[in-house]
């Protein structure tokens, strides 16, 4: 086979590999001892050769767009290749040694370009190509190993134990090859980071329903459906030792509120496949907020003095929208400005005695449900309200 010198520095490893040793398309057998010798001499001088025509081609050009798009068409090239490289030698024809040390020496030479484009342009490279075979049979390696002392690690609080199991159970299911029809490398840079992460992780005893553990799952988007359903039932039997509804969901809105302030990356993900942890958390929050709030709604209603179906006259009319009168409301029950029992109390007792422009009768289930979940317009909204009483006061 002659060396090609095109401008494609890939021609002659491309050709090598699609037509002269594919098994579908070439007589192997007709190979000689001689001809492989000289095939694997040239593929160790190809790989530098390779080398150096991408450095000299991506030299003179000043646009980072241009080269990434280059980098980018090197690289899935390399792994296309590599993949049909990988295949060819589960041919029995690559059980014969010399055929069998050259197919290998063919693997080197495209890892080692992998490894050079991987290194020296890795600004440029898309975190969601492919990891090649050959690279996750590695990488695999290495992620069990990690895993396997994780496991082996003793926890002295008996819920972390078993929290670390269910997630180093799951992980442990991602590695297997048969579950990873396309790893990307954004994902196997997941796993690298969340199992460097757990070894790292100190349990500390805080008074806290979410764990240290909670925090580093929840941050890096866990999002499992297992480890959910495991949050979600210690979440549910937390709330169901209390008999009262209204106890239920103060609870329920506290526990809420915690997972609001756990910072959680929306650019890392478990599970490319799922919803983000905090919006399948803040789903099931909600529903389980308003299930509480017609139960309650439905005591009170029966009960009387609801405020509901006043007449317009006797309401104050509010120059605010129910979620902005929903913030400043919350924000008094907990700066003790109007004080009660309960925040749910609060809402109960203001909410139906008021209006908006565009709405007569307000529902203090749903006006506080909001007010858990503001919006960055409504909170600047109600802070410059507040912020024009706070002038008008200072001119008395």
């Amino acid at each position: 086979m002659k060396m090609m010198n095109h401008t494609y520095p890939l021609e002659w490893l491309d050709a090598l590999i699609l037509e002269h040793l594919n098994p579908n398309k070439a007589d192997l057998s007709r190979l000689s001892e001689n001809e492989l010798a000289v095939i694997s001499e040239q593929v160790v001088k190809e790989s530098a050769r390779i080398q150096i025509r991408i450095k000299n081609e991506i030299f003179p050009m000043r646009s980072r767009k241009e080269i990434r798009l280059l980098v980018r068409k090197y690289h899935s090239t390399v792994i296309y290749l590599l993949d049909k490289m990988t295949d060819s030698l589960k041919n029995s024809f690559f059980q014969v040694a010399v055929l069998a040390k050259c197919g290998q020496g063919v693997i080197k030479c495209l890892n080692d370009l992998l490894s050079f484009l991987e290194d020296r342009y890795w600004a440029y490279l898309s975190l969601d190509e492919r990891v090649p075979i050959t690279c996750l049979l590695v990488l695999r390696s290495e992620l069990e190993h990690k895993l396997k002392i994780l496991q082996k690690r003793e926890w002295h609080d008996v819920q972390i134990q078993q929290d670390i199991k269910s997630v180093t159970t799951e992980i442990a299911c991602m590695l297997h090859l048969d579950n990873r029809s396309r790893i990307t490398f954004r994902q196997v840079l997941y796993e690298r980071r969340i199992l460097k992460e757990l070894e790292e992780l100190e349990v500390l005893d805080v008074q806290s329903f979410f764990s240290s553990l909670d925090h580093l799952l929840i941050e890096l988007n866990f999002n499992s459906s297992v480890y959910i359903n495991i949050l979600i039932y210690r979440l549910v039997s937390k709330i169901q030792v209390q008999e009262d509804a209204s106890q239920k969901l103060n609870i329920l809105l506290y526990y809420f509120k915690e997972v609001n302030q756990i910072y959680s990356n929306e650019k890392l993900f478990f599970n490319p496949n799922m919803p983000h942890i905090k919006t399948i958390l803040h789903n099931w929050f909600n529903h389980e907020i308003q299930y509480l709030e017609k139960q309650i709604g439905s005591v009170t209603a029966s009960g009387g003095g609801s405020g509901v179906g006043e007449k317009p006259e006797t309401k104050l009319e509010c120059d605010l929208s129910a979620d902005q009168i929903g913030i400043i409301l919350r924000a008094a029950d907990e700066v003790r400005v109007v004080k009660s029992r309960s925040m749910s109390l609060v809402f109960q007792k203001i909410v139906p005695h008021l209006s908006t422009a565009f709405k007569r009768d307000l529902s203090y289930q749903s006006v506080r449900s909001k007010s858990y979940n503001a919006e960055d317009n409504d909170k600047n909204i109600a802070i410059l309200t507040l912020e024009k009483m706070i002038k008008k006061i200072r001119s008395y």
